[in-house]
């Protein structure tokens, strides 16, 4: 897989290169929102009508861009584009990225073990059931989930990367 990974802790990108390169995946790292988004819009317009990386993985708290601005500037433009997003703070990830992207993307609670990440990125059902859950979330009219709507997403999220534990 090609894998953007956005996160502004370098000693981590470094981490984060060299296991999923040694797992035969094609890593480009990036530490701010800005240069993440450079890098994604420059690649595809020389690729385009398709989708530029197979998967962006997110930092929440970037610099010159926050993640939430990343996600949905790239979903803008490519709607289908698989994102996740590692955050120490999912619940709040997941009601802003109901609110910001109108959609749900993939939430992997901080930390995480590399062995957990590289799981997650290689099985594509946790992202298949998350477009299930996203009709669901275009039928929310005011796009203001309740603590019981977000309860039970995250309840449904945990459920599907418990097999990762």
């Amino acid at each position: 897989m090609e894998i953007l990974i956005v996160e502004d802790e370098v000693d981590l990108l470094e981490e984060y290169k060299i296991f999923l390169e040694s797992h035969n995946h094609v890593v480009t790292l990036k530490e701010d929102g800005e240069s993440a988004l450079k890098t994604y819009f420059s690649k595809l317009d020389s690729e385009p009508n398709s989708i530029p990386f197979d998967l962006v993985v997110l930092d929440y708290q970037l610099s010159r861009k926050n993640g939430m601005q990343v996600a949905s500037s790239i979903l803008s433009k490519c709607p289908k584009q698989r994102i996740l997003f590692a955050s120490a703070y999912v619940e709040d990830t997941l009601k802003e990225s109901i609110k910001t992207l109108k959609q749900i993307v993939e939430l992997l609670q901080k930390p995480f073990s590399l062995k957990t990440l590289l799981d997650i990125i290689e099985d594509t059902s946790v992202y298949d059931e998350l477009g299930k859950l996203n009709v669901d979330i275009k039928n929310l009219k005011d796009l203001e989930p309740t603590h019981s709507q977000i309860t039970t997403y995250l309840d449904i999220m945990k459920k599907l990367h418990d097999k990762y534990k």
